[in-house]
């Protein structure tokens, strides 16, 4: 049995980070039913990656019954109220204030259902003087001051994936499983309401210290502001390979064993992490030099023997070989879809993944996918 199972979440979501959470409580075993409007969660239309169908969508949807409500008219109001009058948790990433306009207060949701726990998610909370605006990834990036370290020299970057929604979903579902852990105990619900903005402030705490203290942090590419050297080189025939040393054993090592030349452990340019940092330029030279003279092959296997952390510069090709990659196949409107499985594996538990639904369908009765 699956620690969520017997659960109901009613999601009354869109796009990524409520689904985000809402698939991993259905991962748990909780019976998710996805409320959406006429048209669908606007996610549906995102790409056609996956077999022709949304990869945001399929990737964050699977296991969920969904459930067509149109929440201008009476009759769905009515209809969502006998879905929460079943609901274990109700979960929300709608504009502050949607639902209450249309009778559903968090203060009458909480008087009429004691033990129901409420999760919402907004952009920036429900006061403030940002509480109305549009929230979406990229927007709480550049006014997080996430996009203002990312990146290099040349200017501000995005985080490669939804960075945000994925952290704000998280941070969702980490509340709603204390929230049961608690209710299990006292009997009551929770009024739980997490932002996108204080999930990503939170994060950018020791940036936010540092620039405070007067050390505001510098856009470094794949470089680490207070430890050399930590980048990227290239070996001979053109592979950029990342390493990090973080101790002073392993910087003897990689001079000794990689780059061949033992007396630059003592040089007092490079004879511990404050001056390698200070004479990072120096540091990088010649750790380069030294990569620029031997091979992938070669490089890898003495920095393997070597015990030198490190890692290849890999693209999403890279990944798709990769022999850490585990997978899942989930059933789709449009047939099975592969893709990553998730991180969490409990030993002795066989972990089952449901369907992704059309637009009003509930797949979710009898159709499960293991991972493999």
């Amino acid at each position: 049995m699956l620690p969520l199972e017997g659960l109901t979440v009613v999601a009354v979501e869109q796009a990524v980070a409520a689904p985000y959470c809402s698939s991993r409580l259905a991962d748990a075993g909780a019976h998710v039913i996805k409320v959406e409007r006429p048209e669908g969660d606007f996610a549906r239309g995102y790409d056609d990656a996956a077999n022709g169908q949304s990869s945001y969508f399929v990737w964050l949807n699977r296991g969920k019954d969904s459930v067509v409500i149109d929440l201008t008219t009476a009759a769905g109001r009515a209809d969502l109220e006998t879905l929460i009058g079943s609901a274990d948790v109700l979960l929300l990433n709608l504009k502050p204030g949607s639902l209450d306009r249309l009778g559903f207060t968090r203060a009458r949701l909480r008087k009429d259902y004691p033990a129901l726990i409420l999760c919402s998610i907004s952009g920036y909370g429900d006061d403030g003087p940002y509480a109305d605006r549009k929230a979406y990834d990229l927007l709480i990036q550049a006014d997080s001051g996430l996009a203002s370290i990312t990146g290099g020299a040349d200017g501000p970057s995005r985080v490669g994936i939804s960075i945000v929604d994925i952290a704000t979903g998280a941070t969702a579902q980490a509340a709603i499983l204390e929230a049961l852990i608690g209710r299990a105990r006292h009997g009551n619900g929770a009024d739980i309401r997490i932002s996108m903005f204080d999930v990503m402030a939170d994060w950018l705490t020791v940036p936010l210290l540092n620039a405070e203290a007067g050390r505001p942090p510098q856009r470094m590419g794949l470089a680490h502001p207070s430890i050399a050297p930590y980048g990227v080189f290239t070996s001979q025939d053109g592979r950029d390979i990342l390493i990090s040393i973080q101790s002073e054993r392993e910087w003897k090592r990689l001079c000794a064993e990689v780059l061949r030349q033992p007396q630059l452990a003592t040089d007092p340019r490079l004879c511990n992490g404050v001056e390698r940092v200070r004479n990072r330029a120096f540091t990088d030279q010649t750790v380069a030099a030294a990569f620029a003279r031997l091979t992938r092959e070669d490089l890898l296997a003495d920095l393997t023997a070597a015990d030198i952390a490190f890692a290849e510069v890999n693209t999403m090709a890279d990944l798709a070989r990769h022999p850490h990659l585990r997978r899942i196949e989930v059933a789709t409107p449009n047939g099975p879809v592969s893709y990553p499985a998730p991180a969490t594996i409990v030993v002795g538990e066989a972990r089952c993944y449901g369907a992704v639904p059309g637009i009003g369908e509930s797949p979710n009765t009898t159709t499960k996918a293991k991972s493999s």
